[in-house]
């Protein structure tokens, strides 16, 4: 099971896979405003590499920097413990839950069945 990540975490891995190789710079660059300082971009890449989410490339004093962990393997990961957590573990019932908050609209429900028919 994948370990979940803070938000800033989150933020650092979406520009990362946005960017795929990158320097602190370019992560940087890659972040939305207000750009948080380097420092903390660096503590924060540190700790995703000692949860096995980013890998090293080192260039000198240079370090280049990977996703290890593809933003789908993430994602499946995260929506299966939000609907384990949430839901009891029923897909039906998150959508269900959508739905009646409006988040759903019935032409996405029907495009998502269509994705399933067209699956098998």
């Amino acid at each position: 099971m994948i370990r979940s990540l803070t938000k800033a975490e989150e933020q650092i891995m979406q520009a990362l896979w946005k960017l795929e190789r990158a320097y602190l710079k370019n992560i940087i660059e890659a972040l939305p405003d207000p750009k948080p300082h380097s420092n903390t971009v660096a503590t924060i890449l540190k700790i995703l590499v000692d949860k096995g989410f980013v890998g090293i490339h080192v260039h000198g004093r240079l370090h280049e920097y990977h996703a290890l962990v593809s933003k789908e393997m993430y994602s499946s990961n995260s929506i299966r413990t939000l609907v384990e957590g949430y839901f009891s573990g029923s897909f039906s019932e998150a959508v269900s839950f959508m739905l009646k908050q409006k988040d759903l609209k019935i032409k996405d429900l029907e495009l998502l069945l269509q994705q399933l028919k067209n699956k098998k």
